[in-house]
C-alpha cells in the first residue's frame, strides 16, 4: 500500500511538473510571438518608409502600404477608409468589391460608434462558426473576427482601418500595442501622400506656353527627374516681357511666350522637364545631364531666342509720339546649377530665381551657381 500511495504521489508530482513546464513554455513562445510582431513592426516600417519615398501615385502608395500589412502581419483581410470631405472612400482594399458598400459605411455600424468617438481601438469576434459578426450583412462566412482603428490626424477624424480574419477568435494574441505603432505608421503615409495629392491637384497647364506649372516638378516631373543621380537644372527670365506687356500689347507679350516656349521644347527630349516656373521665369530640369553639356545647348538656344521676331498683334496701341514697330524680339537671361537627387529641388530653383531677379538685364552669359 505504501508503494503505491508512493507511486501516486511520483505521478502527480511529474503531471503537476509537466503543467508547470507547459506554462512556463507557453509563456516564452508568447514572449517569442511578441518579440517576432515587434521585428515584424520594424520591418513594416522601413517598407513604409521606402514606399513614401517612392516615386510612384498617391493612390499607388497607400494601396503599397495595405499590400504590406496583408502580406507582413499575415492578415486574410485588411482594408483603409477614408472621409474625403463628402463621403466615405475605399483607398485600399483586397475584399472582394462587391462587399465594399458594407466596408465604407462601418461609421454608421452602432458596434463601432463608440470606438469612433473615443479613438479606441475595436475588438469584435464569434464564439463558433454558426455566428456572425454584427456589421456583416451577406457574407457570414468572410469574417469571424474584426479589429476596428479610427485614424486620426491633429485630432481630427479622418476614417478607419479595419482588420479581418476568417477564425473566431483570430486576434485574442494579437500585441495590440505593436498594431496601434502600425495605425500610427498608417496616418503618418496618409498625412505626407495627402500633401502629394494636394500638390498633384494643383498642377496645371499654362494657356500661353503650354507648359505645365512650377508644382509638376515636384509631383509627375520628380518621378522622371529621380531617375538620375544628378540633373542639370537651368532658369531662364524673359527679361523684357514686361515691357513688351507693357509698351507693345498683351497679346503680343502672350506670342513671345508661345514662340519662345514651343522652340526650345522642340529640341528638347522626353526625359527634360520644361514648365512655367513664375512670370516671365521659366525652369528646364535636363534630367541625367551635366551642366557644361546643358549651358552649350542653352548658348545655342539664346541666340535662336533673341533673333526670332515676333509680329506685334491687333491689340498693339502706340502712343502719338511713339515711332510704330513691326515686331519685337525677346531677351533671356539664363541661370544654370546641378540638382542632387534627394535634395532639396524647389531650394536649388529659389536660389536660380534670387539670382535671376538681381542680375542686371543687359547682363547675356550662361551664369553657373
Amino acid at each position: 500500500m505504501g508503494v503505491l500511495i508512493a507511486f501516486i504521489i511520483i505521478l502527480l508530482g511529474i503531471a503537476i511538473a509537466l503543467v508547470v513546464y507547459n506554462m512556463n513554455l507557453k509563456k516564452k513562445l508568447q514572449t517569442l510571438d511578441n518579440t517576432n510582431q515587434k521585428v515584424t513592426s520594424l520591418n513594416v516600417l522601413q517598407d513604409f518608409m521606402n514606399t513614401i519615398s517612392e516615386q510612384i501615385t498617391a493612390d499607388e502608395k497607400i494601396n503599397r502600404i495595405n499590400d504590406i500589412l496583408i502580406e507582413r502581419y499575415k492578415i486574410k483581410y485588411s482594408t483603409i477608409v477614408i472621409y474625403n470631405g463628402a463621403e466615405y472612400q475605399i483607398k485600399a482594399s483586397n475584399v472582394e468589391q462587391k462587399h465594399w458598400d458594407v466596408l465604407k459605411n462601418l461609421q454608421s455600424e452602432k458596434v463601432f460608434i463608440d470606438s469612433i468617438q473615443t479613438a479606441t481601438t475595436k475588438y469584435i469576434t464569434v464564439n463558433s462558426d454558426n455566428e456572425k459578426l454584427p456589421y456583416l450583412k451577406m457574407e457570414y462566412a468572410r469574417a469571424k473576427s474584426a479589429m476596428f482603428f479610427p485614424l486620426y490626424i491633429d485630432n481630427i477624424y479622418i476614417g478607419y482601418w479595419i482588420i479581418e480574419g476568417p477564425e473566431p477568435h483570430e486576434f485574442d494574441n494579437v500585441d495590440t500595442t505593436v498594431l496601434e505603432v502600425v495605425k500610427n505608421n498608417i496616418i503618418s503615409v496618409l498625412r505626407t501622400v495627402e500633401t502629394q495629392r494636394i500638390i498633384n491637384n494643383l498642377v496645371r497647364e499654362d494657356l500661353y506656353s503650354g507648359l505645365k506649372n512650377e508644382e509638376y516638378l515636384y509631383s509627375g516631373g520628380r518621378t522622371i527627374i529621380d531617375r538620375y543621380p544628378t540633373s542639370a537644372v537651368c532658369l531662364f527670365k524673359l527679361i523684357n516681357l514686361p515691357k513688351i506687356n507693357e509698351k507693345v500689347s498683351r497679346k503680343t507679350g502672350n506670342e513671345v511666350i508661345s514662340k519662345v516656349c514651343k522652340l526650345i521644347k522642340n529640341n528638347l527630349t522626353d526625359e527634360y522637364v520644361f514648365v512655367r516656373y513664375n512670370g516671365p521665369k521659366f525652369a528646364i530640369v535636363f534630367s541625367g545631364s551635366d551642366v557644361e553639356g546643358v549651358a552649350q545647348f542653352m548658348k545655342d538656344m539664346k541666340i535662336r531666342v533673341e533673333t526670332t521676331k515676333v509680329a506685334v498683334r491687333e491689340d498693339y496701341r502706340p502712343n502719338i509720339e511713339s515711332k510704330r514697330i513691326q515686331y519685337v524680339v525677346p531677351k533671356i537671361n539664363v541661370a544654370l546649377t546641378t540638382y542632387y537627387k534627394g535634395t532639396a529641388l524647389e531650394g536649388v530653383l529659389s536660389k536660380l530665381e534670387e539670382y535671376l531677379d538681381t542680375t542686371d538685364e543687359s547682363e547675356s552669359e550662361i551664369n553657373y551657381l
